[in-house]
């Protein structure tokens, strides 16, 4: 194909094959699953995944792509040609009848966004299937007191079990971009429904707000701290966010609340 690749779009189409079917080996696709993609490109895994599910429905933002993708005539698939963080969660899922599972290849920039918008806002997607740069997947993965834990380690595993499926070196994409990457299965069980969500993603982001501080500093602005020293113990208190695990975040948010 012939196209101006355009870098605000982060576009690095992958060029292996065999990786292509890896991804959608790691989405654990089968012939009855609907399948969201974010990000059609120039359409190669949008057929590797149309081959396995039961129906697709594919958002592209670049629609220099829309003769390429609709040439590929693929009869399950619905291409829909916009940037899909401009789409509310109901209107992306009146074409799916139930629950769906997501595939996307995402650039930096939207990673934490678009895993949040359908987290924080969707009960039917049912895992998520990404590739992610290396640190940004390290981070999604990342257990207490490691450097790279934080509020997205601890929402994605609020919400289920996240691992990294395989590492994919640069070389695999064209243009080539200057970072590897990762395939992430973020595998949904909202095991704790009984929390509410935005709530707790709200409590989550103040206990990180001030990384090097203490969790007595950070919860200052989130509520006053003559009812905490009531609620909390001094030594949890005198603790930072990274060290504790998400269970104990769990059990830390049900005391307050």
């Amino acid at each position: 194909m012939t196209h101006i690749f355009k870098k605000k779009f982060g576009q690095n189409f992958i060029s292996d094959k065999n990786l292509l079917k890896a991804i959608v080996d790691d989405a654990d696709i089968g012939n009855e699953d609907e399948v969201l993609e974010i990000g059609a490109g120039a359409g190669s895994l949008t057929t590797k995944i149309s081959q396995r599910a039961k129906r697709v429905v594919s958002y592209e933002i670049d629609s220099d792509l829309q003769s390429t993708l609709t040439s590929l005539n693929l009869t399950n698939v619905k291409f829909v040609f916009g940037d899909i963080m401009k789409y509310s969660i109901e209107d992306i899922e009146k074409d799916f009848s139930g629950g769906y599972k997501i595939i996307a290849n995402l650039p930096y920039y939207i990673t934490s966004p678009l895993i949040f918008k359908f987290l924080n806002n969707s009960d039917k997607v049912q895992s998520l299937t990404i590739m992610v740069q290396k640190e940004v997947a390290d981070r999604i993965v990342a257990k207490a007191d490691g450097k790279d834990y934080g509020v997205l380690s601890v929402m994605v595993q609020f919400f289920g079990k996240a691992k990294i499926t395989r590492q994919v070196s640069r070389k695999m994409f064209y243009p080539q971009p200057n970072v590897d990457s990762s395939v992430v299965n973020i595998t949904l069980d909202r095991r704790y429904k009984e929390i509410d969500k935005e709530s707790f993603y709200k409590f989550i982001q103040t206990c990180f707000s001030m990384r090097r501080k203490t969790l007595k500093n950070n919860l200052s602005q989130y509520q006053d701290y003559l009812d905490l020293i009531k609620i909390l113990d001094g030594n949890v208190l005198s603790r930072r966010a990274e060290s504790f695990s998400v269970e104990e975040f769990i059990e830390m948010y049900k005391k307050i609340k």
